[in-house]
């Protein structure tokens, strides 16, 4: 235990150090909210990668592995998908636009693309962030406590507190530098972590051979490549829920401020062959550990999740407890860590931003100059942590049978379904209108909650919806909403903002 507090204390003091030289740049809002707009690849690609992936990439997805099987691949599928689209496809556009508009966060550049005379689109994004960021964040600091209880022994408010209060400090001081730095420093963490534990584990199987033979004798449908079981309906919609989690890489916030972060479109075109590998290794690697678990630690006949908890989401826990020495076990916790406060980080962040220039500032007092925001954006950022820990914990008290995919799922869903459609249609659709932007995002706003509470408990549909999950159905009915509400009010922003040449 000592050795892991000491471990532990040497990464948090890092992050500290990282937030107190990040400080020393925050001269205003635009260095707190997208660090001066002066940010290089490497950072900004292993941030957004960070950001994007949380802790469901270590829990959430190795223990998808470890029940599922080999057709938990299809997520990776999905997620180089939507990471390859963003970034070789829209960011350039995106970052040539923003630039040109001079916004430092997404609603800004919503509001200048559509040339808006009021303050109704600001306003909506700026609402849904906030809603979706904090839920968002509330299932992080669900998974932080889960993990220091897990990994630690810790009791699961305490953990899911200290965490808090630890990511909290480095942002307090050093806001989106802080961020972005420390990012990189968990995301490489993740990187080797999770490239290395997979090659541990195959090799300290006696008879690398069998593992097909075993992984079949204990469940065939684990090297079921579209999934098991006889109803193909099932399988399809199973398959396609786990595929279209890459959606969210299209144009999500907390991803796309990277883009506005970044220094120039050169670094984009660098960037993206990091976040490419980064993606491939990490996400298949996650897999991987999974599949790996499952076989050196479940028989035929047994519950996977009596063994590997609920939804397999302890498999990695126990693979490193079994095959790692005392001081790599601590080191692990610390990437687990990262991969929770990564994303916790950024979110707050862009949820401050939200309420402060979005709302604030730009709706009731544009008088204010920016240099004077930077205060407030930190009051703001503690006032909606505390509220996130506070949601956090009454999930824990009234659901104790929740899982990180379902937690984590439904704010990334909800902030995709509510963006990512508008943010595709703004840059390769000059048909798009401000009023058809209005319409698709309360449309995948509302559609994310309509989807997870009134049709999956349906008997006879719901559980197909239920596997498909929220964010498909939601980001469809968002642009369809898109195209019908700008082709009612079809009044064609100008051809120069909106056709993004490379």
């Amino acid at each position: 235990m000592l050795v892991k507090l000491i471990v532990l204390g040497i990464y948090f003091a890092i992050l500290f150090l990282i937030g107190i030289v990040a400080s020393r740049k925050i001269k205003g809002l635009s260095d707190f909210y997208v660090g001066g707009k002066n940010l290089g690849y490497w950072a900004v690609a292993f941030s957004a990668r960070a950001t994007g992936e949380s802790g469901w990439l270590l829990l959430g997805l190795t223990g998808m592995g470890a029940i599922a099987g080999i057709s938990a691949y299809w997520v990776v599928i999905g997620e180089l998908l939507g990471v390859g689209v963003s970034w070789f496809l829209m960011a350039k556009k995106f970052k040539k636009l923003s630039d040109g508009y001079g916004s430092i966060t997404i609603p800004d550049y919503l509001e200048s693309h559509f040339k808006s005379k009021t303050h109704h689109l600001r306003a909506i994004a700026a609402f849904a962030l906030s809603v979706f960021v904090i839920i968002y964040v509330s299932a992080q600091i669900d998974v932080t406590g889960k993990a220091f209880e897990s990994l630690l022994g810790i009791n699961y408010y305490t953990g899911a507190i200290a965490g808090f209060l630890i990511v909290l400090a480095y942002i307090f001081t050093g806001g989106f530098v802080a961020v972005v730095w420390s990012d990189l420093f968990q995301g490489l963490l993740m990187f080797f972590g999770l490239l290395a534990l997979p090659i541990v584990a195959f090799w300290s199987i006696d008879n690398q051979a069998e593992i097909i033979s075993g992984l079949r004798a204990i469940d065939p449908d684990l090297l079921a490549p579209f999934g098991g079981g006889e109803d193909w309906l099932m399988k399809t919609f199973t398959l396609l829920g786990f595929a279209m989690i890459g959606l969210g890489f299209l144009g999500s916030p907390q991803i796309y401020v990277r883009f506005l972060s970044i220094k120039n479109i050169e670094e984009i075109d660098k960037g993206k062959w990091v976040a490419i590998l980064f993606t491939l290794i990490t996400d298949a690697a996650a897999v991987s550990i999974g599949i790996l678990g499952r076989y050196m630690f479940t028989e035929a006949g047994q519950d996977p999740q009596a063994i590997l908890g609920i939804a397999g989401e302890d498999v990695l826990i126990h693979l490193i407890e079994d095959l790692l020495p005392l001081g790599i076990i601590a080191i692990y916790i610390a990437i687990i860590l990262s991969a929770i406060m990564s994303t916790i980080d950024s979110l707050l962040v862009m949820a401050s931003s939200a309420v402060v220039r979005d709302f604030y500032q730009q709706i009731f007092h544009p008088e204010l100059k920016e240099n004077k925001m930077a205060n407030i954006s930190r009051w703001v950022t503690l006032f909606m942590a505390l509220f996130a820990l506070a949601i956090a914990i009454c999930v824990a008290l009234i659901s104790p049978e929740r899982t990180v995919f379902w937690f984590v799922i439904f704010g990334w869903s909800g902030i995709a379904a509510t963006f990512c459609p508008v943010i595709i249609l703004s840059l390769f659709w000059s048909g798009l209108t401000e009023k058809g932007a209005i319409a698709s995002m309360i449309t995948g706003f509302l559609c994310v909650p309509f989807f997870k509470f009134i049709i999956q408990p349906l008997e006879g549909v719901g559980e197909y919806f239920e596997k498909l999950d929220v964010l498909a159905p939601s980001f469809l009915l968002s642009m369809i909403a898109a195209w019908i509400f700008s082709r009612i009010f079809q009044k064609s922003i100008p051809t120069a903002n909106s056709s993004g040449n490379d």
